[in-house]
């Protein structure tokens, strides 16, 4: 079910002691119980920051398919009296005690399941640095008070729906072969029931410790403890010099233009930014709005294709790669690449340069806030495969990500999505492992338009779809139920949804020589927050091919509010 609340907010004389909001807030979030965590946030006098800290943790307790505190995400910040956004890389690292063929047996050949099942299959988690970070720099209440509606669900528990039941029985044998995990996702090793509601009184601990301790109380301590011995016992690698090393990285997001709206994006060990651009810039002087059908669909596909390539030519952490960032978002390089599509002729991707596709796990989460004061943030958060690597560190309620199957096992060896990684993404110490997802700003003179969705590779053309929808005056709701359709550099297939095509571009598509896959499920799970600053109308909108919840209310806030 559909769940979108648009407000319209109207100039209002507040009782006295209260300061007037510019607008509504809006929240959209992949599960309910995290929305609601927002908003209790503000409503106590925090900041969109504040809010994004309850969101980012209460959704690491109730979609524990999706993300968590075992792993790792980006989050999109920009502060109401500032004109530049900055992200916040708190995606997971390699341990120090990685190398290159740790997945490959005696003879090189890649081990099946070693990098996505277990322990070992674990790289260091980044979202708690990232929590106590945004709480201590852009916050305005103590991390102890936004943290404090994921540990009431922590310990009150959540109902298991139908997604949960879906989501467990992908990963069933995985969570079997993890005790703590079993115990706590499971009910006697099976998938629950509908409406079992699940309680994680282990990870309600470890919060209090980050809540009482800061990142030290995850990273260090007992909980560090705990988390060193039960990966080495279970056959992983990670040391107490691998959790006391990590930091954050607050690094320059991509930006760029269409027509006259401002894009902002995430940078490298992203690729999705770039990759957002470099296709934006192809189709700029296309005249696309005034493309219909057969011709618009068929200029997309080839822009995705040739931006995919690039992705795997070129992009990596930027730490350990050289990202040319300013050639790939060229107008100038973009041309050349716009010169080489055919106006009725698909292009085989082994006739543009070869390159390596990039692994990359699909199952992640997003959400969007506004706040009544202008502040905004944009974060997508991952453990990778759903229930990251099944794995559960007990006594601690940590379930680990197996972000590491992101990295290539073996350069030229697929991984379990059938994506071949290139050298640049091979492992290597403290190296992160490229990204797709792809939080987003969309400003122009009239909206705001905050956006991004998980999904995987098919991140980026998701949320591409969703800038050119924005762009074009398109509601919240419209945005995120569009049908959506891929193409990446490899495979050479077009993935579609139902509807995404009419059988007339279907036979148009085909005769150009595209091979198309119609999907028999719907991918993604956009949120999307939108602004209309004329009439100060704020809207928002969760996809309803999630179980997420977006809402839009007045926050009253006192003078005297912290």
């Amino acid at each position: 079910m559909m769940r979108i609340i648009t407000s319209l907010f109207i100039l209002l004389v507040f009782a006295s002691g209260h300061t007037e909001p510019r607008h509504a807030a809006g929240i959209a979030s992949a599960h309910p119980v995290a929305t609601a965590a927002g908003f209790e946030i503000l409503e106590a006098g925090g900041n969109a920051f504040d809010a994004a800290v309850a969101v980012s943790a209460t959704l690491a307790v109730v979609e524990p398919y999706s993300s968590g505190l075992g792993g790792g995400g980006f989050w999109l910040l920009q502060q109401a009296d500032k004109d530049e956004a900055v992200m916040i890389d708190g995606r997971e690292t390699a341990p120090l005690q990685a190398h290159e063929k740790m997945y490959q047996d005696e003879k090189g050949n890649v081990i099946p399941g070693l990098s996505m099942d277990g322990a070992l299959a674990a790289g260091i988690p980044g979202e708690p640095a990232a929590l106590a970070h945004i709480a201590k720099k852009y916050g305005r209440l103590p991390l102890s008070a936004s943290l404090a509606p994921a540990i009431r669900a922590a310990r009150e528990g959540f109902r298991v729906t139908p997604h949960y039941q879906r989501m467990a029985r992908f990963r069933l044998q995985a969570l079997r072969a993890s005790k703590a995990a079993s115990a706590v996702f499971l009910y006697r090793d099976e998938v629950p029931h509908e409406d079992y509601i699940i309680k994680q009184p282990d990870l309600a601990r470890t919060l209090e410790a980050m809540a009482a301790h800061g990142a030290a109380g995850f990273y260090q301590g007992e909980v560090g403890k705990k988390l060193i011995a039960a990966t080495g016992k279970a056959g992983g690698i990670w040391t107490a010099e691998d959790l006391q090393s990590y930091a954050i990285k607050e690094r320059k997001p991509v930006t760029g233009s269409w027509y006259d709206y401002r894009i902002t994006s995430a940078a490298p060990p992203s690729s999705g930014g770039i990759a957002i651009i470099e296709m934006l810039n192809m189709l700029e002087n296309d005249g696309l709005r005034s493309l219909t059908g057969v011709a618009r669909k068929h200029l997309l596909i080839e822009a995705m294709r040739r931006a995919y390539r690039d992705r795997a030519e070129y992009l990596g952490d930027p730490d350990f790669v050289d990202v040319p960032l300013e050639r790939l978002t060229g107008k100038g390089y973009a041309r050349s690449l716009r010169e080489t599509i055919a106006p009725s002729r698909a292009t085989p991707s082994r006739e543009l340069k070869p390159a390596a596709p990039i692994p990359e796990g699909r199952h992640t989460t997003h959400f969007s806030i506004l706040d009544d004061e202008g502040n905004r943030v944009a974060a997508t958060l991952s453990i990778n495969y759903p229930f990251g690597s099944g794995f559960m560190v007990e006594g601690a309620g940590i379930l680990l990500n197996d972000e590491m199957d992101d990295f290539s096992a073996k350069p030229g060896t697929p991984n379990a999505y059938g994506l071949v990684g290139a050298q640049a993404n091979a492992i290597a110490p403290g190296k992160r492992m490229l990204s797709s997802m792809s939080p987003t700003f969309v400003e122009g003179p009239d909206r705001l338009v905050i956006l991004g969705t998980p999904g995987g590779s098919r991140i980026i053309t998701m949320v591409l779809q969703g800038i050119l929808a924005a762009t074009d005056g398109q509601s919240a709701s419209r945005i995120v139920t569009q049908p959506r359709f891929h193409h990446q550099y490899l495979p050479d297939v077009v993935q579609f949804e139902t509807q995404a095509f009419t059988v007339g571009e279907v036979l148009g598509l085909q005769r150009m020589g595209h091979k198309l896959k119609q999907l028999r499920e719907r991918y993604g799970n956009m949120q999307v927050v939108i602004l209309d600053k004329a009439r100060h109308s704020v809207s928002a909108a969760s996809d309803p091919r999630g179980e997420g919840l977006a809402q839009v209310k007045k926050i009253s806030r006192k003078a005297d509010s912290p």
